[in-house]
């Protein structure tokens, strides 16, 4: 179907030279292709779910930064300079 639909777009483009209406017929084909059910996971062209491990990616990302920030908030900085002082204290 890829494949096809592939070819369908470059002899349109091709057609082009003749006539610029086969561009535009061309240009909303592929458009068409990428786009339809983009709300579903891809269009035709992107079936492996592409746009989903991009929103996996996003979301580990996030996740990752959200743990960071928790981790090392500033609260947590000014607790283990508490700890540290009394550590230095308890020494000497």
């Amino acid at each position: 179907m890829f494949v096809l639909l592939l070819i369908l777009i470059v002899v349109l483009f091709g057609l082009g030279f003749l006539h610029p209406l086969w561009w535009v017929a061309a240009a909303v084909l592929l458009f068409g292709a990428t786009r339809r059910g983009s709300d579903r996971g891809g269009g035709w062209i992107r079936r492996d779910g592409s746009d989903l491990k991009g929103y996996r990616d996003y979301e580990q990302r996030r996740d990752r930064q959200d743990r960071w920030d928790r981790r090392y908030s500033r609260q947590n900085r000014a607790r283990w300079k508490r700890e540290d002082r009394r550590d230095h204290e308890r020494r000497g």
